[in-house]
């Protein structure tokens, strides 16, 4: 079964589900773990936020996306690639298909500005 709609628990879903999958990836998990180390509630919770303001206007979220992730060493091309390559089969798993693109727009837009920010150009989408 397919989310037809967006709400806290559905986004909570796909926040986790992805993030899962991104612990075990073999690429991006030890990316992520020497960005976050034991700290990945508190992460996870960031992130229901983020999407929940990105995606309902719950204005839940408040930071510096860019700024943060300026912060992080060693990000190469190939990780965008699989982090938007994971979050897309996520979000077609969990949601119906028109809520999948929205999701996945939204990811592609700030994936092209964190590339920006680290190589002066977008290298994937």
């Amino acid at each position: 079964m397919q989310y037809e709609e967006l709400n806290t628990a559905t986004i909570t879903a796909l926040v986790h589900q992805f993030y899962d999958g991104v612990r075990a990836d073999p690429e991006l998990g030890p990316v992520f773990d020497a960005a976050i180390g034991d700290n990945w509630d508190p992460h996870l919770a960031r992130m229901v936020a983020f999407w929940s303001t990105v995606m309902m206007g719950t204005k839940q979220f408040q930071g510096n996306v860019f700024g943060t992730h300026m912060q992080l060493a060693g990000i190469e091309p190939q990780h965008f690639r699989r982090w938007l390559a994971l979050f897309e089969t996520t979000a077609a798993r969990l949601f119906a298909p028109a809520l999948a693109d929205e999701f996945l727009a939204v990811a592609r837009r700030i994936a092209a500005s964190l590339q920006y920010g680290f190589f002066g150009k977008v290298v994937a989408q």
